[in-house]
């Protein structure tokens, strides 16, 4: 393989090294960079989601950010605001934190509608426009929006038209007993000193968007595609392949949700080393790219469902190629 996957697979293997016990996550982050899109992360307190990011910058020589939403943030706290300079009689534009490469929106659903819609529009169009002027973000552009479940006491949900603009909603767990070791052990010090304490080097972002072209050669197969457009088309129609599935359903996936899985599924594959998608690599992301493009009916809330149980059905459902 090249240079340049061998370059992303060492930044995988150092962040593992620090994220311990969220290989999924880091895996994941690194599909999100790779296919020029965000991420929105939900995990109780204490998962390094944060961790992630930061260790992510740190490799990357890139720019980054930290927004904390909060009930009284506005959207000019993001994105900028033009200020008056007495002295030039002019107007100035100042960026807000949203200008940067990396960009951690931590606790998104804290903030107000009008204040996620800010960044989520700045995701979308990659550029704000304040005082009849747009503004361009840079190319190399990622935000890592993250939410708790667990307390949702002044929360605000974002609705579903914005959910569709993350690339990903991963879902991330408490470690196990020998990863909670580990950590137990980088804490205090106690390594063997075989972990990396730096990256061996950080990457460029012109190494970013070259793997980025570099990913668009992994080959798909006609039947694999037809596999791939047959999952998203389920979500819309499930009661096609069981009557049981009838009506749980409010809406399916958007033809967004196609192009992320295309995307998302062809990194996987090269960076597990092969130049050519295979089922097991649109099934290793389906989860993460649909979740959240899933409506269901209050009959199947009611019944205790989520969409990652309507997306099991159809893994078992829709044919293999």
């Amino acid at each position: 393989m090249s240079e340049i996957r061998d370059k992303i697979i060492g930044l995988k293997k150092y962040m593992e090294t620090k994220i311990i016990g969220q290989e999924d996550l880091v895996k994941k982050l690194i599909i999100t960079l790779l296919a020029d899109g965000h991420a929105l992360v939900e995990g109780a307190p204490g998962l390094a989601k944060t961790k992630a990011i930061k260790t992510l910058s740190r490799s990357i020589n890139a720019a980054y950010n930290r927004i904390q939403f909060t009930p009284d943030l506005l959207p000019s706290d993001i994105i900028g605001s033009e200020i008056y300079l007495a002295a030039k009689g002019e107007f100035e534009f100042r960026p807000g934190p949203v200008f940067a490469n990396l960009v951690l929106a931590d606790e998104i659903n804290r903030a107000p509608a009008k204040v996620q819609s800010a960044l989520l529009e700045a995701m979308a169009e990659r550029q704000v426009s304040v005082g009849g002027k747009r503004y361009e973000l840079p190319p190399l552009f990622m935000v890592m929006a993250t939410q708790n479940p667990i307390e949702q006491e002044g929360t605000y949900n974002l609705p579903e038209a914005q959910l569709d603009r993350f690339l990903l909603y991963i879902k991330i767990d408490q470690p196990d007993a020998a990863a909670e070791r580990r950590i137990l052990k980088l804490v205090r010090g106690e390594t063997d000193g075989s972990e990396p304490q730096q990256p061996a080097s950080r990457l460029e972002i012109a190494d970013i968007l070259s793997a980025r072209r570099e990913v668009l050669n992994i080959h798909m197969s006609e039947g694999v595609e037809e596999y791939l457009v047959q999952l998203v088309v389920a979500t819309r129609h499930p009661e096609k392949y069981d009557k049981k599935l009838a009506g749980l359903v409010l809406y399916g996936a958007s033809p967004r949700a196609t192009l992320a899985l295309d995307r998302a599924s062809k990194i996987n594959a090269w960076l597990e080393g092969r130049d050519f998608v295979t089922p097991e690599d649109i099934q290793a992301i389906v989860y993460d790219v649909l979740r959240h493009r899933i409506i269901l009916s209050f009959e199947a809330q009611a019944e205790g469902l989520t969409p990652d149980d309507v997306i099991g059905s159809l893994l078992s459902l829709v044919p293999l190629p």
